[in-house]
């Protein structure tokens, strides 16, 4: 070892301390879980969300490193959240010709997806007396991340309980989508992709995308749909229920 070198534990604490190691943590993440994916032909039991959220949990744990330093440099990521989730919009405009004829019912299934979920989510934690800041975030969390956090905040639930639940339920979507929908013999690619993207999110939209561009097209169309009626809707009626 040169001697001008510090020793490397010391290099290590530096390097935990960083907000550079937890934006490399992330990055690489994702990374080793899009390759697992990718190498497992796209399984949706391996969701490369999902693998990137046990690397990270688990390189969290082995540096002793608190969330809100991790936060320090994962926020960069955070930050494009909102930009990758109004991008959608791209794939929406060039799939609107095949959209013609089927919005009403898109909406049905869009309302009757929304309402499910928040009813059954709410109504369980309900029945099984939760605390009240467990079942407000419950109210937002049916909706895309970036979109579930602004919610929350307006309707005083916790951001980052909201997000957790958010998150959860994208993965979960993802993983499980699609043996849910081929035991329902869901085979359209518009249905498979609407009914995912209002179910899973932008989690949920990103598998879509990878199995066929149609199922892509037509859940962004749902998970943006869901998140403007959510962020319109969710406040007014639990500020009218609650009143």
């Amino acid at each position: 070892m040169r001697p001008d070198l510090p020793p490397i534990h010391e290099i290590w604490v530096y390097l935990a301390g960083s907000p550079l190691f937890a934006l490399l943590l992330t990055l690489g993440a994702y990374a080793f879980g899009l390759f697992c994916y990718e190498r497992s032909r796209r399984n949706p039991l391996a969701n490369p969300v999902l693998l990137a959220l046990l690397v990270v949990a688990l390189g969290l744990t082995l540096a002793d490193m608190p969330y809100a330093r991790y936060f320090e440099g994962a926020q960069f990521v955070h930050f494009l959240l909102g930009t990758a989730t109004v991008s959608l919009a791209i794939p929406i405009y060039k799939g609107w010709s095949s959209l013609r004829g089927r919005f009403g019912v898109l909406l049905l299934a869009l309302a009757a997806g929304g309402v499910c979920s928040i009813a059954v989510a709410v109504g369980v934690l309900s029945l099984l007396h939760a605390d009240a800041a467990l079942v407000r975030a419950m109210f937002a969390k049916s909706v895309t991340a970036p979109i579930a956090m602004g919610i929350a905040e307006r309707i005083g639930a916790s951001p980052t309980l909201t997000a957790v639940f958010a998150v959860t339920t994208g993965i979960l979507g993802a993983v499980l989508g699609r043996y849910v929908l081929n035991a329902c013999r869901v085979t359209a690619w518009w249905q498979r992709g609407f009914a995912l993207g209002v179910a899973a999110h932008g989690i949920g939209t990103s598998r879509a995308f990878s199995v066929h561009p149609a199922a892509g097209t037509y859940a962004s169309l749902g998970m943006g749909l869901h998140g403007i009626l959510g962020a319109t809707l969710i406040p007014v009626v639990l500020r009218w229920v609650s009143g």
